[in-house]
């Protein structure tokens, strides 16, 4: 079902709430990592320079204590998004109140106000989190339309999402530019992929990706698989992992999924080992057939590398989920820069990061701007590339 877009929204005069997704990395009150604020612009210019008044907010990492709020105190960020703008942005430190109301009521055409983490709500009793009925009306009643753009919490049904999407009224809730993009390149990947479809998935954990093999096991023509996880494969092989991570309670999970895969599974040939979990330490590339009992598997080798560079020509759509060893080591890295540039290089494919951990290394390598669409989130792209339904994405109105 198509849904409606903020094009779609006649903005003029209007208020639009709009929940973006500024969930940025800070250290000592500074941002360190402002991809999601820049992420979120071209909708917020939309909307002001089409007449609109701004409503933004966000979530600020977790709160569960009064300690909290301190630290996950969102005004940097309006501060900076101000910077980005170029123009003013006022910022309300509150969730809700009369200070809040009178803001909005002054806004004039073409202005734009941020109010504090919505998380702030989760202090007494988890109201954001548990999506309470009565704050999900409250910040609907705060404004005329409501835009979300915040596709990292789409998989989570909170009130900044779903509840006032609930309660603005029937056909009032549009996707943002970038939660469009997010649904027209991750759910055209699982739904209506130009073929062959190859998967590459990395990370630590089977578990994480269980849901993801089984609905791409479906799906796609082929999955590469590498990371800490492959060596949980490995002991379903019957080969020896040595001190490499293996979830051992998900063995015969992987050896099942080896069998339903029917060869569609692709897994490394060779791996860089070392003693300990070290960058400093001696490390070595052996088979993974040769894998010592006192060594453990960081990365991928060369020969992985190249297998899987292999079978990624002709491809037509690529979606790459997860590294391929420990990519913040730079001994363990290699792998995870050899399969990005191999993605990266392909020509006359739609090539898809699925946010998180591989996004964050594409971006740090400087491979931006060479795949077609970089997820902004983690959890959301995963559990859509696993085939379910996101609330977030769910209750944007249909055309």
């Amino acid at each position: 079902m198509a849904k409606k877009i903020v094009t779609d929204l006649n903005v003029t005069g209007k208020k639009v709430l709009m929940r973006v997704d500024f969930n940025v990395p800070m250290k000592d009150g500074k941002i360190t990592d402002e991809n999601r604020i820049v992420a979120a612009l071209p909708t917020i210019k939309y909307v002001l320079e089409n007449g609109g008044k701004v409503i933004a907010f966000s979530h600020l990492g977790k709160v569960k204590e009064a300690a909290d709020l301190e630290k996950r105190n969102i005004a940097p960020v309006a501060a900076r998004l101000s910077e980005l703008l170029g123009q003013p942005v006022t910022f309300v430190n509150a969730t809700r109140g009369e200070e809040l109301e009178k803001a909005v009521a002054n806004l004039k055409d073409g202005e734009i106000l941020m109010f504090q983490n919505t998380r702030f709500e989760d202090l007494d009793g988890k109201k954001e989190s548990k999506n309470d009925p009565e704050l999900g009306k409250y910040w609907a009643s705060l404004g005329d339309l409501f835009v979300n753009d915040a596709f990292g919490t789409a998989h989570r049904a909170h009130a900044s999402n779903v509840g006032i999407a609930a309660n603005i009224g029937e056909g009032n809730t549009a996707a943002g530019f970038l939660m469009e993009k997010e649904i027209k390149f991750i759910g055209g990947a699982v739904d209506a992929p130009e073929r062959p479809l190859i998967a590459i998935l990395g990370g630590a954990k089977v578990s994480d990706k269980i849901g993801v093999i089984e609905n791409l096991l479906v799906k796609a023509d082929k999955i590469l698989i590498g990371g800490a996880m492959m060596f949980t494969f490995f002991k379903a092989l019957g080969k020896n992992t040595g001190k490499s991570l293996v979830e051992e309670d998900k063995v015969e999970l992987a050896k099942s999924l080896l069998e339903k895969a029917n060869g569609k599974i692709i897994l490394p040939i060779d791996t860089v080992i070392c003693k300990e979990f070290s960058n400093d330490a001696p490390h070595s590339v052996v088979s993974v057939d040769e894998i010592p009992a006192d060594e453990m598997g960081l990365d991928v080798g060369p020969a992985t590398v190249k297998l899987f560079a292999d079978q990624l020509v002709g491809a037509k759509t690529v979606v790459w989920n997860g590294p391929m060893g420990v990519f913040e080591m730079s001994n363990y890295a290699k792998g995870t820069i050899g399969v990005c540039e191999a993605i990266a290089n392909l020509e006359n494919a739609t090539t898809i990061i699925g946010g998180g951990d591989s996004a964050a290394a594409a971006i740090s390598l400087g491979f931006a701007d060479k795949f077609s669409h970089i997820s902004t989130g983690g959890g959301a792209s995963l559990e859509y590339l696993e085939g379910k339904k996101l609330p977030g994405v769910e209750s944007i109105s249909n055309k």
